[in-house]
């Protein structure tokens, strides 16, 4: 399964429609919480996700509708003794905020929690599966990271090729593995019995101005999460804030060949959520979701490979 479960989609405050925010990716084997902001634990009860699901967290930053969530989640991984350890990626420069976040009250610590600070733009780390997650710097008044995961391209064996060379049973994962199969006096390669299987891409990008950051983690994203704090006519206070507007996300999605646009991290002064969607659509025509407060987004379809 390959689905965003979003706990929060508000800005600075929570409103009485939003939460802080909040997001749970499941990628097969990595249950991955971003940006766990206040009431992200309670949040989670109104969804299948718990806290034993989750294998890392990530925090882009340490502003508090970001991160004043971890407290909780770091406990309640002690009190249901998660048998597994869970990383913690966040800026290095946050460490501080990191360890207070962390030991905010006292608890019996029983959870295994492996912090693993970003310390450079563009560190990479190697997830179970030959998934890669990519931490890239963008541009906030403090140290911030988007993130990136990726699927390496494989193939995807086709049956009847298989049985037409007469392959089958273990000789099968022998292909796969060497890439030939010497089979009645004739070497059959991999190529000949399979077809290309891109890799998906995930990208989550929060609090940030325009930046190539931004463009770099969106490119080619089959499901981008962005922030689309304010509307264009506050576009310069976006600015001066490090922000984006509905219609800038949208552009990077267009220009990046994004195939399902997330938008979310609204501000409070917006009641009206199609108002974004309304911005959005003069700059974006595919799959797009104004983000809601408990809703499920699945990853697209994985992508048909063009076979020249």
């Amino acid at each position: 399964m390959r689905e965003l479960t979003v706990l929060g989609t508000a800005s600075q405050t929570p409103t009485r429609q939003r939460n802080h925010n909040g997001y749970v990716l499941r990628w097969d084997d990595e249950v991955i919480l971003f940006d766990p902001g206040e009431g992200s634990q309670r949040q989670l009860l109104h969804t299948t996700v718990t806290a034993t699901d989750l294998t890392r967290i990530c925090v882009t930053h340490f502003h508090g509708d970001h991160s004043l969530g971890l407290p909780g989640i770091i406990q309640r991984l002690s009190l249901d003794r998660v048998p597994h350890p869970v990383a913690v990626h966040f800026p290095a420069g946050g460490a501080e905020y990191f360890a207070r976040l962390r030991y905010a009250t006292s608890f019996h610590e029983a959870a295994e929690l492996r912090p693993e600070p970003v310390t450079a733009d563009g560190q990479r780390t190697a997830l179970r599966g030959g998934l890669t997650l990519e931490a890239r710097r963008l541009r906030h008044p403090i140290e911030t990271y988007g993130y990136r995961l990726v699927e390496p391209d494989g193939c995807r064996m086709l049956p009847e090729r298989l049985a037409a060379y007469g392959i089958a049973g273990p000789a099968v994962g022998e292909l796969i593995r060497v890439g030939h199969l010497d089979v009645d006096g004739r070497r059959v390669h991999r190529d000949e019995v399979s077809e290309p299987r891109p890799g998906q891409r995930f990208a989550f990008v929060m609090d940030t101005g325009l930046c190539d950051a931004v463009y770099a983690l969106a490119e080619h994203a089959d499901l981008l999460v962005i922030e689309s704090t304010f509307l264009e006519s506050e576009a310069a206070l976006a600015a001066e804030v490090g922000h984006l507007t509905a219609a800038q996300a949208a552009r990077v999605a267009a220009e990046s060949g994004v195939r399902r646009l997330v938008l979310t991290h609204f501000s409070q002064r917006y009641a009206d959520p199609a108002r974004f969607a309304a911005e959005a659509r003069e700059h974006f025509t595919g799959d797009l979701v104004i983000a809601e407060d408990l809703g499920t987004i699945a990853v697209p379809p994985r992508r048909v490979a063009s076979v020249g």
